[in-house]
């Protein structure tokens, strides 16, 4: 009789490693771990031999990046998105896709589960869950941590290192870890450790080997460097008048931004689960396109339009944030956000320098700026008579006068 099959989210970290081989031993199953490139880079040296060696009966590790940037960034930042004024979600929009490409590969192969190593305490539980059951409601999902046995079992990491050296599990890891990183092709996301204390300053002199992707500003180059990122209906197709497709813009930006100390933020954020926690985060390419696609919207949008779109932010934030990227909401939302993108459209110019992004220069064909009628100078166009203001300020400012009277009279 075959053995059931288990699809796990696997990284090749201790946490992951562990979980392979206790699931491979609590459940009597066969183990398909599941790796998706989305930039990590040289985290995945190694990891399909980690992975067998381990105790896993197939490794899938599948270059996910070009449908990362093309179907997950790009429609991201057309809308705008910024959780809580600060968080490009970089962590956020990745687990969408890593859930969609585990219940497809659970799919393939027969597997009645898909398993991942979230904690109990964190966000990116929900974010797979709520993905996987939009996806795929007929796929069991295991979360060992939110298990009292495996708890049990692993109190602690001292205990976790212990079980990997017990087993011949070829981890390498220490009890004393500084703080917990997450990379992917949007940013670097550090949290736990040092980091718990929100007075701990990363970004002091002695702490600055810790950041990967930006030099610090202080070490910046001294002089600025120009960049035009030119747009096509609200996505960025060419830097410097160079084509490129979406996932090479962001490594381009993530290559300029980082030489130029761009895209390092600090914050205490608002978990979906409850608490706060602190997080600092790098994402250089990210910040100049959200910077550059705003000046390019600020050009060519409509002002009701944009009005409109703003005041749906916050919620599409936060339906990224906690996981609903599947969710019908956030499909309507978007559908909105791409009728909103259809002029935005043109080049814009930025001056990078120290940790900043400086505008520089915005033109576009379908431009809603018209300097004739914004003149201080004569009109050409006699689009606008001043004298209009008169009544239309009068009418505004009715509710107002009618409303000061109510209180005069009450005194």
């Amino acid at each position: 009789m075959a053995k059931e099959k288990i699809v796990l989210a696997y990284s090749g970290g201790l946490d992951t490693s562990v979980i392979l081989k206790w699931l491979k031993e609590t459940y009597d199953a066969e183990i398909i771990a599941f790796t998706a490139d989305i930039g990590q880079k040289e985290e995945l040296d190694g990891l399909e031999e980690k992975a067998l060696a381990t105790g896993a009966s197939k490794v899938y590790i599948d270059d996910l990046r070009e449908e990362f940037a093309k179907d997950f960034i790009y429609p991201m930042f057309q809308a705008g998105a910024l959780y809580e004024g600060q968080y490009l979600l970089g962590t956020s929009i990745a687990r969408p896709l890593i859930a969609k490409r585990m219940v497809e590969i659970a799919r393939a192969e027969g597997a009645a589960a898909i398993a991942h190593g979230a904690t109990g305490k964190g966000n990116d539980q929900v974010r797979f869950e709520l993905a996987a059951a939009a996806l795929a409601p007929e796929i069991a999902v295991i979360a060992p941590w939110r298990l009292s046995e495996f708890r049990d079992r692993f109190p602690g990491r001292a205990e976790m290192i212990a079980y990997a050296e017990a087993n011949g599990i070829p981890v390498t890891a220490s009890a004393a870890k500084p703080y917990s990183m997450d990379r992917n092709l949007l940013h670097i996301s550090y949290e736990s450790g040092v980091l718990e204390d929100p007075w701990f300053d990363p970004s002091a002199p002695e702490n600055k080997e810790m950041f990967l992707l930006s030099a610090s500003p202080e070490d910046a180059p001294d002089q600025p460097e120009y960049l035009e990122l030119e747009f096509e209906q609200g996505n960025c197709v060419a830097l410097n008048g160079e084509r490129l497709d979406p996932l090479r813009v962001m490594e381009k930006l993530n290559e300029l931004g980082g030489k130029h100390g761009i895209g390092r933020v600090d914050m205490v954020e608002n978990r979906f689960v409850g608490m706060k926690s602190r997080g600092v985060y790098e994402t250089p390419g990210g910040t100049i396109l959200f910077t550059a696609h705003r000046k390019m919207e600020s050009l060519t949008m409509d002002r009701e339009v944009m009005n409109l779109r703003d005041s749906l932010i916050t919620r599409y934030s936060t339906l990224v944030y906690n996981g609903f990227w599947f969710a019908p909401e956030r499909l309507a939302l978007q559908a909105l956000v791409t009728e909103s993108q259809k002029n935005v459209t043109g080049t814009v110019r930025v001056k990078l320098y120290k940790g900043n992004i400086i505008a520089a220069g915005v033109k576009s064909p379908v431009s809603l700026y018209n300097p004739d009628i914004a003149t201080m100078e004569a009109d050409p166009t006699q689009a606008y008579d001043q004298g209009d203001a008169t009544g239309f300020i009068r009418l505004n400012a009715l509710r107002l006068k009618v409303g000061s009277g109510v209180e005069q009279n009450k005194q």
